[in-house]
């Protein structure tokens, strides 16, 4: 058991013995309108780039974080800790405490004074109000929460201007083109999190957190290793990641370097009770959201189902804050439920998939023993997994029944595999399954249940016609991701080398720019890697220049439909730099 996990076990039966009530010291909101509006630009930036779901990685960022988090003595907003999926090393953080770190960056294999380092510069961008500091920036926050009801103009060179019934009509000599709806959020939140800060600002940073990761128990020469790192495995080009969001000099790094020196290094403090504090603080602020963030246009999400969706989110931020405790335990059983009462509201019995149930039963029942083995909430758990794998194993003869008669759909094949995953008819259900896949398009997902079929059993004859199915699919196939997963995964030599010949056709021709980053996203190492990234800058400018001519000619919706390619896909190309070079917020 890790320190932490003796501190959060040892505070857990602490409080249960005494029924003490959460400590008052810690974080609070301040300003509830401006954190609710970096809030949800957290929520839907989670949304629009994807978490990395990654939880001994999160344990260990917030750990690390809160630890300067306590040091900083900032109390104006609980800071709270996301990894986010993007390939590309980088690190942000919003002006209501929300610090992101990217897969790639945690790919780069930190220390943890290296981490602290990192983690102590983005929170001094909090503490130091620099976000609230750059009027560009601060224009953004305060019309995120009003993006779906005042929308973002896109200023490009066009001849289109508004009609009265608000579409947008050739002529008249208008610039730009407006954004609505969720298509607006997206460029904002791009805008907050992907902009750089200046240079007095970036030392500030600097400086403050060298002297909270030293204050927190950390070498702060992190800071210059971290550099040195980064040097070595990163492109030092302001288009790449860290680089654009944190402009490097050897200035800098030589500054990291000379701090370090005049640092002591402290004995940290306990943070359990400032992690329990800023828990309950978000807990209670997705309980009570500010109405603002609720908007009211036709468009918009449902009012209901927005709710859930920060409630949800306070509540995963709140059990990283502080994953121990009765009010941690409600928080994981809350959500359990919520999937358990959505398998079991299925009409059609055999549409219930039991086993996604219990796998995400079994994940939280590993985290509750590690972080307090003796907790009762272990036996609660038990229990209902116990109850999920009976009702599986009740219908386990009827889905036997209709797979013999040979009359099902995907859904069901899909929903077999996940509640039976050892059963003897996985390797014929995985093949149905992939050619099921294969005649729908879905050539990525073919293969993965190619693949499976040939694991659970290389010498039945599912497994020879997966094989078969993989070979037919290879010389074709349109994804990047599918031919490096059959070239890693697959023992047949043939079939292998058929695959990387079209991989390396494919890798600089594909036109797809979502399979280019399904490919980095899988595969940021890869042998393509860097073809795929080239090629989507590539389809990422071609898909800009579309925009400009669907806005010339008015064509509002294929304009938008671009837009979002662009940055979901490459957010960090030069064509959604031009897109939010040229946002402008309207109202």
């Amino acid at each position: 058991m890790t320190t932490a996990q003796r501190s959060h076990a040892l505070v857990f039966a602490l409080l249960a013995a005494l029924g003490a009530a959460v400590p008052a010291a810690g974080q609070e909101i301040a300003n509830p309108d401006l954190f609710g509006k970096s809030f949800e630009a957290a929520r839907r930036g989670l949304e629009q780039f994807g978490r990395y779901d990654d939880p001994a990685a999160l344990e260990r960022v917030a750990d690390v974080g809160y630890q300067l988090a306590l040091q900083s003595g900032y109390r104006e907003v609980p800071f709270s800790f996301y990894l986010i999926d993007m390939p590309v090393p980088n690190a942000f953080a919003l002006p209501g405490g929300q610090i992101f770190v990217t897969r790639g960056m945690l790919d780069l294999g930190l220390t943890d004074d290296m981490l602290a380092c990192l983690l102590g510069h983005e929170i001094a961008h909090v503490t130091k109000r620099h976000g609230l500091r750059l009027q560009r920036r601060a224009t953004l926050l305060n019309v995120l929460s009003q993006a779906l009801l005042l929308g973002v103009m896109i200023g490009v060179d066009n001849d289109s201007q508004p009609a009265r019934d608000g579409t947008y009509q050739p002529g008249d000599n208008r610039k730009g083109n407006m954004l609505q709806g969720a298509m607006a959020t997206g460029v904002v939140v791009s805008e907050l999190l992907l902009r750089s800060y200046s240079r007095d600002f970036e030392d500030e940073a600097d400086d403050e957190g060298q002297r909270l990761a030293a204050a927190a128990g950390y070498d702060p020469d992190g800071a210059r290793q971290l550099w040195e790192l980064m040097s070595q495995r990163i492109p030092q080009s302001k288009e790449y990641g860290y680089w654009r969001t944190h402009p490097f000099s050897d200035q800098r790094q030589r500054a990291a370097e000379a701090r370090a020196k005049e640092l002591a290094i402290l004995e940290p403090k306990p943070d359990d009770d400032y992690r329990a504090r800023t828990q309950k603080v978000l807990y209670d602020f997705g309980h009570d959201p500010p109405a603002k963030l609720f908007p009211k246009r036709p468009e918009a999400e449902e009012e209901g189902d927005l709710r859930q969706k920060i409630l949800r989110f306070a509540e995963q931020s709140a059990l990283t804050a502080w994953p121990v405790g009765a009010l941690a335990e409600q928080i994981r059983l809350a959500e359990l439920h919520r999937l358990r009462q959505e398998q079991v509201e299925k009409t059609n019995e055999l549409a219930r998939d039991y086993g996604a149930v219990i796998r995400a039963y079994l994940a939280q029942l590993e985290r509750v023993r590690a972080l307090t083995p003796q907790s009762p909430f272990l036996k609660t758990l038990e229990r209902e997994i116990a109850d999920l794998r009976a009702a599986a194993t009740a219908l386990y003869p009827k889905a036997q029944a209709v797979w013999r008669e040979g009359i099902y759909e995907t859904t069901f094949l899909e929903t077999f595999l996940s509640n039976y995953p050892t059963a003897k008819e996985v390797p014929a259900v995985a093949l149905a399954l992939g050619d099921a896949y294969s005649r729908l398009g879905r050539h990525t997902d073919a293969v993965r249940e190619y693949l499976r079929a040939v694991e659970a059993d290389p010498q039945s004859e599912a497994a020879g016609r997966a094989l078969r199915g993989l070979r037919a699919l290879a010389g074709h196939l349109e994804r990047p991701a599918a031919l490096q997963q059959i070239a890693e995964e697959i023992d047949d030599e043939t079939l292998r080398q058929l695959a990387d010949r079209r991989l390396a056709e494919l890798a600089s021709t594909f036109d797809d720019i979502a399979a280019g980053a399904e490919y980095l996203e899988r595969f940021p190492d890869g042998p393509y890697a860097g073809e795929v990234r080239e090629r989507i800058d590539v389809l990422a400018q071609n898909l800009y220049g579309e925009v400009i001519l669907y806005q010339g000619v008015g064509d509002h919706a294929k304009a938008l439909e671009r837009i979002q390619l662009i940055l979901t896909h490459a957010p960090f190309s030069r064509a959604a730099e031009m897109l939010r070079d040229k946002a402008v917020v309207s109202g």
